[in-house]
This record gives structure tokens, C-alpha cells and sequence, in this order.
């Protein structure tokens, strides 16, 4: 893969205007965008049009979850707008991925990937004890990916501290698309699973997701470049 094809920068901004003066700041080092629910629901369609448009890929990250019958027309409805990579929550369960999955093979929306997030990396033992998950996040995390690969999805989502068990189970081809992602010095902030992006790669992420490392920069370009400088 190409280095640059492993960064996603996540654009977790509170106005449309703030996402597109980010990505002039980054055209020429970054191609991967991430749009999450705040900018989607500001925004919508149209700002994820307008980015394609713009020739940047977009990780559409809305997490889905509900009855298998909407989750499918979520992705009928998202097949047109021309993204890469979107998600939906594992805990869902086998029938809604395999919908999900279903609806995203079709031929209107080539190229869509669908990912399953595993795990939130804000989340530890103690969360998912509080929402009844007995099992440690990382054992939680092994169980919803093999479900992922087994319903068709493409990829997961996790922590890069699960992402090396999670390869050792779907094999070299499945994608593990890692947030939570901090270069050295930076604070975690909500997250409580990171990682730096070497220790992502050396573990067995395909791509990781780097916000506020690179949006909050001084110079969000060269924070960027550092991080593809360290990938190589």
C-alpha cells in the first residue's frame, strides 16, 4: 500500500469551513479524510460530494447501528456519494453486517468498503463491564472481528493494541483501520487505548486515523509529512 494511503486524517472540526481550509492546508501530502457524525450532520451530503469531488478519499465514519433492514438502506443511500471506507458497529450482530455487506456489494456502490468497529478506543474494562460485556476488551475485540470477517465486512475497526491478534485471526488481506493514534508527546485526551503510529503498523494496523495530532498543529501539512516520513 502506499504510504500515503495509510494515513487518514480525521477531520473533527465544528464548521464545514474549518474541514475544507484543512484540506487546502493538506492537498499535496495527505489523501485520506475522515468525516464523523459531527460534520456529517452540520454539513451532510454535500460537503462529502464536494470532498470526493475534490479528489481526497473519505472514510465516512457514522458508526450504524440498528435493525438490519435500516442499516442495509443506510448504505443504499451512501452508495452514491463516491466514499471508500464506512462503518458500522459489530455489536449489531452477524444479521445486520451481513445486510450490510449485502447492500454494499452491489454494483451502484463500487469501491465501498465497509469496516466493523470493534471496540470504542475511549472504552476499557470497566465500560464494558458497566453495559454488561463480561469479557476484557481485548477478547471482546478477537470475538467481533472474526464475526466482521465471517459476515462479509471488510475490515475493522480497533485499538492498535488489539490489532496484532486481530491479524493473527482474518489473515493478511482484511483491513484494520486503527484510531487512537497519538505520536509521541502528544496528550491522549479521551482516548484511554492508543498507540503511536509505528507501534499501529509494527502490530498490524492497514491504515490509522490521526486527528487532533495533525488538525491542532501549528503547521497541519507538516505534522502530516512527519507521520508519512516515520511510515516509510
Amino acid at each position: 500500500m502506499n504510504p500515503q494511503d495509510r494515513l487518514i486524517v480525521a477531520l473533527d472540526v465544528a464548521e464545514p469551513s474549518q474541514a475544507f481550509e484543512l484540506t487546502s492546508q493538506l492537498a499535496g501530502v495527505a489523501t485520506w479524510v475522515k468525516v464523523g457524525s459531527v460534520l456529517f450532520s452540520l454539513a451532510g451530503r454535500k460537503l462529502v460530494r464536494d470532498l470526493v469531488d475534490d479528489g481526497w478519499n473519505v472514510f465516512l465514519d457514522l458508526k450504524l447501528h440498528d435493525v438490519p433492514h435500516q442499516v442495509s438502506m443506510t448504505v443504499d443511500a451512501l452508495g452514491d456519494l463516491g466514499v471508500k471506507l464506512a462503518t458500522l458497529h459489530t455489536s449489531g450482530g452477524p444479521r445486520m453486517m451481513e445486510a450490510a455487506a449485502k447492500s454494499a456489494a452491489s454494483a451502484s456502490k463500487e469501491g465501498l468498503k465497509l469496516l466493523g468497529v470493534t471496540v470504542l478506543t475511549s472504552m476499557d474494562e470497566d465500560e464494558l463491564r458497566s453495559v454488561g460485556v463480561a469479557r476484557t476488551p481485548a477478547e471482546t475485540v478477537a470475538l467481533r472481528a472474526r464475526l466482521a470477517q465471517q459476515s462479509g465486512l471488510d475490515g475493522v475497526v480497533s485499538s492498535a493494541l488489539e490489532a496484532r491478534a486481530i491479524r493473527d485471526i482474518v489473515g493478511p488481506e482484511f483491513e484494520i483501520v486503527t484510531p487512537g493514534i497519538r505520536p509521541q508527546g502528544v496528550q491522549s485526551h479521551d482516548q484511554k487505548r492508543v498507540a503511536t503510529p509505528r507501534q499501529a503498523f509494527e502490530a498490524g494496523a492497514s491504515r490509522i486515523v490521526v486527528g487532533r495530532a495533525i488538525t491542532q498543529a501549528d503547521d497541519p501539512a507538516a505534522a502530516a509529512a512527519s507521520i508519512l516520513a516515520n511510515l516509510q
